[in-house]
């Protein structure tokens, strides 16, 4: 094997991690935590999630950009259908983001439920059309394959080499329910680094404790960059630590491009900006290991399981603060037999959890204010 070409860097804590359960960065920690990140040597701070307009994260991409700017920037975007895209990179574009990275669901499982077919001929033209519509506004554009490490070679590989096809410029493989051994992973990403032309990103989740050494086996393969959280923080078991990370390039590669004197403070920052505290741990027994704010990671537990959460004694459970929806509502009302007009009860909520610093709910909270809103 060739000699490893050290990856470079890009870290998800204000994106990934801003979207865990209950989590709720502000936009003064996430100035902080994109600081320390760029003054470590990390090249991309991935911050906010834009579907369409008037994005919630609006304020974090911002802060972010005033921070590091918009060249040491990256924000998701997802995809669903044509006119979703183009209402959504209108929103990325009035926020003057640069670089983008394209969520697009890649396993049969994911994209029926995502996209409403599992078809890979469909899932091709999905990507290449909005693979397109980006790169002739001028975006650098990353796309990805949600649920890759689920998602078998014939149907992995042909997809990227289309996206490539298309022009984008970097490909992430998201190993969105923590799945693969190192040496599995070797394989998947070795297969798709013989595409021609391509640039491949591995993004790991901790739930089996494996995301750093997946990663690096990513790297053993071919793999150019590693995406990674300060402190693990993120969702379904956590992410591949970027103290960990950095660390193990340092003592396994003697890699010394990075100021490792940030890390400390940066954990300190995001564990306590995050509600978390400083005892934050990945892996499945954790309380956040099966917390959803999202309806359909509520609905459909199975698509992001890697395992259930009674096989380790867990239990699934809402965890939100301020990103209440009526879904959600429903949701945690679900056979309680308490009856509630949901759309007006759903912005009181959210007002409510504003005004006084942002408790975190879980489904009792939700099913206790339901009385609080009818007796004011």
């Amino acid at each position: 094997m060739s000699a490893i070409i050290l990856p470079r860097i890009s870290d998800a804590t204000l994106r990934d991690s801003a979207h865990m359960a209950g989590v709720e960065f502000s936009p003064t920690d996430a100035a902080v935590i994109a600081d320390l990140l760029v003054k470590t040597g990390v090249e991309l701070v991935e911050v906010g999630m834009v579907a369409g307009p008037n994005s919630k994260d609006a304020d974090l991409v911002e802060a972010v950009h005033a921070a590091v700017g918009p060249e040491h920037s990256m924000t998701l975007v997802v995809v669903r259908d044509r006119q979703q895209v183009t209402t959504a990179l209108d929103e990325a574009e009035r926020l003057g983001v640069r670089h983008i990275m394209y969520s697009i669901p890649t396993s049969a499982q994911h994209a029926e439920l995502k996209l409403g077919s599992p078809s890979l001929k469909f899932l091709q033209s999905l990507a290449r059309s909005a693979i397109s519509q980006a790169k002739d506004r001028g975006f650098h554009v990353t796309f990805s394959g949600e649920d890759g490490a689920r998602t078998p070679k014939e149907r992995l590989v042909p997809y990227v080499a289309s996206g490539f096809e298309a022009g984008a410029d970097r490909f992430r493989l998201a190993e969105t329910v923590a799945y693969l051994s190192p040496w599995q992973m070797e394989d998947v990403i070795g297969g798709i680094t013989e595409i021609d032309d391509s640039e491949i990103e591995i993004h790991s989740h901790n739930m089996l404790g494996m995301a750093v050494a997946n990663s690096l086996a990513a790297v053993r393969a071919g793999a150019k960059w590693i995406s990674a959280t300060v402190g693990g923080i993120g969702e379904r078991g956590g992410n591949a630590p970027l103290a960990e990370l950095l660390t193990s390039l340092r003592v396994i590669h003697g890699d010394t491009r990075f100021d490792l004197t940030h890390l400390t403070e940066l954990s300190r920052v995001a564990l306590n900006g995050s509600g978390l505290g400083d005892a934050f741990q990945s892996g499945p027994t954790t309380p956040h290991a099966f917390a959803y704010e999202l309806p359909g990671q509520l609905s459909h537990p199975e698509a992001y399981e890697t395992l259930p959460a009674e096989l380790v004694g867990n239990a699934r459970e809402l965890r939100v603060r301020t990103r209440l929806t009526p879904a959600l509502v429903r949701w945690a009302l679900a056979d309680s037999g308490v009856e509630v007009d949901v759309e007006a009860f759903t912005p009181w909520l959210v007002a409510r959890q504003e005004r006084d610093r942002r408790p975190l709910l879980d489904r009792d909270a939700i099913r206790k204010a339901v009385i609080d809103f009818q007796v004011a």
